[in-house]
């Protein structure tokens, strides 16, 4: 063999060797794990109806197009997978969906089939995907109407005790308006459903990871995961407990939720064996800057947990205000104001048409059809229809709100990683 081919041979050698290895060193990157946890928020009023309205606005047309695939469809993700618990165990009806990510992650009736909505999951995920070059898993676990000084309680905070001032209260007028007739039934009742939904949460993370296979059937166990994020998004329940936080526009109002957000970081990083997994907190973003009492209140008690010492530089609380859509909440505050109409008219409301009685049902509706267009035009309407399928207290279910708070999301835990 001459020297030349000699040659030749050793560099294809050398070719075929250095291949395989860079693959190798490619494909061995730990999947990543992120872990999205909350309320009803959290699990995601958005229809897929909506999605047309994202590109509506030049800022969020291109976060539109990630979204979709190149035949118009919602995307589905080729390196991003989820696992989501959800539904009611109280029922029964706790279930779980698994599957690559793509839409129907949000809010469902039955836990395990598509609900045909999103939650924050789908642009966090996508986020996630296109930032990392391997594997990424979501675990998410969701339930509608839940607190953080009840259901999520976790074992730092310790037992659930009712404030003095609260339990005074129900001393001097038992059986009261809300107040309950049997207190001691109450505090039973109180202790046993402290931490259920926290339990939850921790149990189905490690059964997921207990066999990620079972969820990404791509999964090498010999590449290992990391669990890189922990997203927390709720609020609502704790901002409406006046038994808990029984005082009324006063200042430190909510410092017991800050409390129990703390030990809440704690107890996960703790029960999931990962002392320094960056976490964020979504703070409740209703209302946007026009918020006011309990919202406004809770907000810095949210977000008190990100400033102290212990959590510096692996907390971060993420504003979720400058997402709420005012043009909507116009247009809900005057589908309110017919709400509120129809309640006179049907009650006989003094200083209103129908104070005598007289007015007959058709009458009533027959009113209400012209006051209501005489406040709402059929602009409006229609841009309500593109935009919302829900409530303003679940963000108008707008897909828009949901994708611009799961990017933001995922952009405070790419932070934290230094990406």
């Amino acid at each position: 063999m001459t020297s030349s081919r000699i040659k030749s041979t050793m560099a294809l050698v050398a070719v075929v060797i250095a291949g395989p290895v860079f693959d190798v060193a490619a494909a061995a990157k730990p999947l990543k794990v992120y872990i999205l946890a909350g309320q009803s928020n959290m699990e995601g009023q958005a229809r897929i109806e909506t999605f047309d309205y994202i590109g509506d606005d030049p800022a969020t047309a291109p976060m539109l197009k990630k979204m979709r695939g190149p035949d118009g469809r919602p995307r589905v993700c080729e390196r991003a997978w989820i696992s989501y618990l959800t539904g009611s165990p109280e029922k029964g009806m706790l279930g779980e969906g698994v599957g690559r990510l793509t839409t129907g992650y949000g809010a469902r009736s039955d836990p395990a089939e598509d609900g045909g909505k999103i939650g924050p999951e789908f642009m966090f995920g996508i986020t996630m995907e296109e930032a990392h070059d391997g594997p990424v898993l979501i675990i998410k676990t969701a339930w509608g109407g839940k607190s953080l000084n009840i259901d999520f309680r976790s074992p730092g905070a310790g037992p659930y005790e009712a404030p003095g001032e609260t339990l005074e209260m129900f001393a001097r007028n038992p059986g009261g308006h809300g107040i309950p007739e049997d207190i001691d039934q109450w505090k039973a009742d109180k202790a046993k459903k402290a931490g259920v939904y926290y339990r939850l949460m921790i149990d189905h993370a490690k059964k997921v990871l207990g066999d990620i296979k079972r969820v990404c059937p791509d999964y090498d166990p010999k590449q290992g995961y990391e669990l890189a994020g922990f997203v927390w998004f709720q609020g609502w329940n704790d901002m409406c407990d006046s038994h808990t936080y029984p005082h009324r526009n006063g200042p430190g109002r909510y410092d017991e939720y800050s409390r129990l957000m703390a030990h809440f970081i704690r107890d996960v990083r703790r029960d999931l064996s990962a002392p320094k997994m960056p976490f964020v907190i979504g703070v409740i973003g209703v209302h946007g800057d026009q918020a006011t009492g309990g919202i406004a209140e809770l907000r810095p008690a949210m977000t008190a947990p990100a400033a102290m010492a212990e959590f510096k530089g692996n907390v971060a609380a993420v504003q979720t205000a400058p997402y709420y859509d005012m043009a909507l909440e116009a247009i809900e505050q005057k589908h309110s104001k017919v709400a509120g109409m129809a309640y006179f008219l049907r009650t006989q409301h003094e200083d209103h048409p129908n104070k005598d009685g007289k007015m007959t049902p058709e009458q009533q509706r027959a009113y209400l059809e012209e006051y209501r267009a005489s406040l709402i035009t059929p602009e409006e309407d229609a841009f309500w229809e593109r935009a919302a399928s829900h409530q303003g207290y679940h963000y108008f279910g707008s897909a828009k709100t949901m994708a611009l708070i799961g990017q933001a999301f995922a952009e405070a835990l790419l932070e934290m990683e230094g990406k």
